[in-house]
């Protein structure tokens, strides 16, 4: 009986950490060019672990798909377009995508666009990109605690999606067709 008491206090412990590190069903979108665009995604924590979080020896580098990382936490994270885009030169018709990036140049990002959906973050199918462009790479103005996806109009039919995590702020920018 006892032991039971303890597996379910763990479980619970563990439920609890889980939650505190990250906050699931993030949503962003932005209305660019009169047409929605959007992304869904779940948002860790840095939670103490800044300059432990990227490179092979960081905590993304355990992923199984690493330098593929899926962008977000859980759940992979979800693009969705109402027009046809040119997102840094890829032609991304309107739909359903999944978003990655390759890590494998710390200070050369790369946007993966995936046509798989609904999987979990780990289970990446590079026979199913979309294709892979190039990010701008900066440094965050101070520590972005949870990973945060922009999605901002830069009038007309341009705007940018932009990640900040940590110390980093990578973007693309985005035109509708």
């Amino acid at each position: 009986m006892m032991n039971r008491w303890i597996c379910a206090g763990l479980a619970l412990g563990l439920a609890v950490f889980a939650f505190a590190e990250t906050k699931s069903n993030m949503k962003e979108s932005a209305t660019i060019g009169g047409k929605a665009i959007s992304i869904q995604y779940s948002s860790p924590a840095v939670n103490s672990r800044a300059g432990k979080l990227f490179g092979k020896e960081g905590i993304i580098g355990q992923d199984g798909t690493y330098p593929v990382w899926r962008a977000g936490a859980n759940a992979a994270t979800a693009f969705h377009t109402d027009a046809n885009l040119d997102i840094a030169g890829l032609a991304v018709p309107k739909g359903d995508y999944t978003l990655y990036v390759n890590l494998a140049d710390p200070a050369k990002w790369e946007l993966i666009v995936n046509k798989q959906t609904g999987q979990f973050g780990t289970d990446y199918d590079a026979k199913q990109d979309l294709g892979r462009v190039k990010m701008t790479m900066a440094k965050a103005p101070a520590l972005v605690e949870q990973l945060k996806y922009t999605l901002s109009s830069a009038g007309g039919n341009k705007g940018k999606l932009e990640l900040a995590w940590e110390n980093v702020a990578a973007s693309v920018p985005i035109t509708v067709k």
